[in-house]
Formats: structure tokens, sequence, C-alpha cells
């Protein structure tokens, strides 16, 4: 059961585009195309009072659901003391999705993470490039397919058990 002023916002946006809606205990979730990113997230913000984005990520579904990526914005109004999840699915080969930078400035560095860690890219973000790793790394690694590198950690207990010359071999 969602409470009144929440499902007011529910119905509003479900006038304006197709949304799917998911409850879970207190949290409810709109699910809708990329497309009406923005359009949504204005009107959330400008006549619902939805004027804080509290996160901004992504979710990698490799194998088991289609489109294979999904954002996922949190936001909260102050006011009324109500959250909203926003997802939209992204395809894997069409990774984009627009920036709502222009609607909520600290999805800046939020978008940027998820462009260096998922890969996802956003139309029209001012400066849309690495956060967390060096600009010459390849690839994305939160991404399910990308493989896992282990290095043995040396402890001071078994040195003498560990092959140096595998450790060392890159350098």
């Amino acid at each position: 059961m969602i409470e009144e002023p929440l499902q007011k916002v529910v119905d509003a946006v479900q006038d304006e585009v197709r949304a799917d809606v998911h409850t879970y205990r207190d949290h409810v979730t709109l699910t809708f195309d990329r497309e009406q990113v923005l359009p949504v997230c204005t009107r959330l913000r400008d006549q619902h009072g939805f004027i804080v984005l509290t996160h901004l990520t992504a979710v990698d579904y490799l194998g088991r659901k289609t489109p294979r990526f999904h954002v996922v914005y949190q936001l909260h109004n102050r006011e009324q003391d109500l959250r909203l999840f926003l997802r939209t699915p992204v395809p894997e080969a069409d990774p984009v999705t627009d920036s709502v930078v222009e609607i909520f400035p600290n999805a800046n560095w939020y978008e940027r993470e998820v462009w260096d860690l998922y890969g996802i890219r956003f139309t029209g973000h001012p400066n849309l490039r690495r956060i967390m790793l060096p600009e010459d790394w390849e690839g994305h690694p939160m991404r399910k397919d990308v493989p896992v590198k282990v290095e043995e950690t040396r402890f001071t207990f078994n040195w003498e058990e560990i092959d140096l010359s595998k450790i060392y071999a890159d350098e």
C-alpha cells in the first residue's frame, strides 16, 4: 500500500508516461523508458517537490534480465519527507541515457562514477570522464563480465611458499 501523498505523485507520473510501479515495504519504484528520464525528473522536481537527488547508480543484470543495465535514481521531497526510486533500463548494445545534471547538479559525480565503473554514457553531461580509475584504464570494472584478477597476498608466515617470479612477472 502506497501512502496517499506518494500515490498522487505516482498517478501523475503514470498520466504522463508508461511506468511500471513496484513496491517493497515502504519503497516505491517507477520503471520507465530512458527517453522519459528528463521529462519525468523535471516534472518531479518542479511540480512535486522532489528537489534532492540522494543517489544515482547502476545495476548489471548480465544473464538475468534484458536489457542488461538499469540506471537507478533516488529522489527525496523534503517538505513531505517522501522518497521515490526511478529506474530506467539501458541496453548493452547502446549503453546511453540522458544526463540529469541540468535538473540535479549533484548528479555530476554520480554519473561520472557510473560511466567509469559500468560504461553507461550520459548524453549532455558537461564533463563525462573517469572519476575513480586512471584515464588510461581499459574497461569498466563493475560489469559482471570483467574477469577477476587474483593476486596472492604475501604474509610473513608463508613468504617462502609464494613464487615471487609470478607476482613480479609484469614488472
